[in-house]
């Protein structure tokens, strides 16, 4: 069985940036969308000898707003990958969108040029916290958003909401998944807020106007209840989806498979190399253009590290890990998380099921912290005891 790969495209223009938003992205420049556009590709085909011995089995154009880039030059890019490289015929191409960036008429476009897949970056159903957060939509163009990705002929639609947004309430969330469900999106993204240092939220860190970690940890809970009980099941920390329609690419991320990315600011993992291009866009056209170097960081992961990885990535999914998989994988070594592994099932962070170690929804509320004794441990470290989680109170005291 030949090997298979998955190609993302970075896409970093956006009409205007979002409060919470710390990613690589520009605003307003679409005087340099034709530079960038000529280097992308120059980039992919110079590249592609690379990939001969792999097909092409997921797509993902992410960003940025790959909906305000536009439909002809997003199918400019994907026809040139096509020629370039083995792109399989039931590949997963993922296009990300606003709902203020896309009618159905370039959809219809996408849609017959291949794209199967589309993720909505809808947020809210709150018009007014819609606003404050510099979104520039509304509920209504995100239903209508929603409507024309289903005229055009999207079977498999992906919709990103955030909990945990500022003056957002317990019951303000439970109405914007409410909204989500009666739309029947095959999937469902929900990511808590984080606010990060350099974006516009970072003035109000730690006042009553953002939700608390309590608050937080409240509706994660309600929101992983709540989609299984309308047919989608959680089989990453964020993500759900009806059976069949995880999302294929983003998959390969949590499973260690291949990726080789494109634009700036992309990362890539082929074998055991590592590497990513330099963030700033002007720097990236004129990198390709001249020949000059793109990369920024590099590194080739060791059997150790990528052990440590399919401990911290796999369990950050509902396949968890297994002692199997590590035996055949890494050779042993596991025994030496399974003290862990049943002192955290004892305290409901985890289930075992089939000989396969996952979190439950609490344990994923905790995960940054019991990953990491999970690693101390495989790096034979020893763990503490007297953690906080171990107390009996803990996990009470988040509400």
């Amino acid at each position: 069985m030949e090997n298979r790969i998955g190609i993302y495209f970075h896409i970093p223009f956006c009409t205007s940036r979002c409060a919470y938003c710390d990613f690589c992205s520009t605003e307003n420049r679409r005087d340099l969308i034709p530079a960038y556009q000529d280097a992308i590709i120059a980039h992919l085909e110079e590249y592609a000898p690379r990939l001969e011995g792999y097909l092409v089995d997921t797509v993902y154009f992410g960003g940025g707003t790959p909906s305000w880039y536009g439909a002809k030059n997003l199918i400019k890019i994907f026809d040139a990958l096509k020629r370039c490289c083995r792109v399989m015929v039931d590949a997963e191409v993922t296009l990300e969108a606003n709902p203020d960036s896309i009618n159905e008429e370039d959809l219809r476009l996408l849609r017959k040029a291949g794209f199967n897949r589309i993720s909505i970056g809808m947020q809210s159903f709150n018009n007014e916290i819609l606003k404050f957060i510099n979104r520039r939509h509304n509920s209504e163009q995100a239903l209508d958003a929603f409507e024309a990705a289903r005229n055009a002929g999207f079977e498999n639609i992906s919709i990103d909401l955030i909990y945990g947004l500022p003056a957002q309430s317990r019951e303000d969330w439970a109405d914007t998944l409410m909204r989500a469900v009666l739309l029947a999106p095959e999937h469902i993204s929900c990511y808590g807020l984080k606010v990060e240092e350099g974006t516009r939220l970072w003035q109000y860190r730690d006042t009553p106007l953002i939700p608390d970690d309590d608050t937080q940890a409240d509706m994660y809970l309600y929101t992983v209840d709540f989609l299984a009980s309308h047919g989608y099941a959680q089989y990453e920390i964020s993500n759900f989806a009806q059976r069949g329609k995880e999302s294929r690419h983003n998959l390969k991320y949590w499973l260690l498979g291949d990726y080789a990315g494109f634009g700036a600011s992309a990362a890539s993992l082929v074998g055991s190399s590592r590497y990513t291009f330099t963030d700033n866009v002007e720097e990236y056209i004129a990198a390709v253009k001249t020949g000059a170097p793109v990369i920024t960081e590099s590194e080739e992961i060791t059997l150790r590290e990528r052990s440590a990885e399919y401990i911290m990535l796999g369990m950050r999914t509902a396949y968890g890990i297994s002692a199997d998989d590590y035996a055949t994988y890494f050779r042993g070594g596991f025994e030496a998380l399974e003290p862990l592994l049943r002192s955290y099932q004892k305290y409901g962070y985890v289930r075992e099921v089939d000989g396969r170690w996952s979190f439950t929804p609490r344990g994923f509320l905790l995960s940054n912290g019991l990953i990491g004794e999970l690693l101390d441990a495989l790096s034979e470290k020893k763990y503490n005891i007297s953690a906080p989680w171990k107390q009996e109170d803990y996990y009470s005291s988040l509400f």
